[in-house]
């Protein structure tokens, strides 16, 4: 039993982002690679959402860096564009959790377009070049794959009953 309803399960979000980090670098063809999905900002949006007490500007922050590390690029950058998005899913997670899966999957378009923004943003300030049309197209897949996730995402949760 679980008395006093306390948190549990705080391994299977941790596993959930370390599956996100290892997809986010597996190696794809040149062609695809621009355009892989931010497996790391989904599953944060996810988690956020369902857990707003447990997962939010910290933990988004935290995976960034990460992120940061894993991929070799601006310190600082995805930690920031996940605080940032993670911020705005606390603010909206009441209104977005009422939404049918398909209608969050347009504000989730918004976030990751919000998160490519700051990206771009980012290595323009150290004179990186602009991105090409696979930097915009993973938010598309990310919003396409959003309800596939969310469903996942949410059998995992009731499954290891995480609270």
């Amino acid at each position: 039993m679980n008395p006093g309803g306390a948190r549990q399960g705080g391994w299977v979000i941790a596993l959930s982002f370390f599956l996100a980090l290892s997809l986010s670098v597996v190696p794809l063809p040149d062609w695809a690679s621009s355009a892989r999905p931010e497996w790391v900002l989904l599953v944060l949006i996810y988690w956020t959402l369902a857990l707003p007490e447990r997962v939010g500007v910290t933990v988004g922050w935290l995976v960034g860096l990460l992120q940061d590390t894993l991929q070799g690029t601006l310190l600082g950058q995805h930690a920031l564009a996940y605080a940032v998005v993670a911020w705005l899913i606390l603010r909206l997670h009441q209104r977005l959790r009422l939404l049918p899966v398909w209608q969050q999957a347009t504000s989730i378009l918004i976030m990751l377009l919000l998160a490519r923004f700051i990206l771009l943003w980012a290595n323009g300030i150290i004179g990186k070049p602009p991105a090409d049309l696979g930097f915009w197209l993973s938010a598309l897949l990310g919003a396409i794959l959003w309800p596939w996730l969310f469903f996942i995402l949410r059998e995992v949760r009731r499954h290891f009953r995480v609270r």
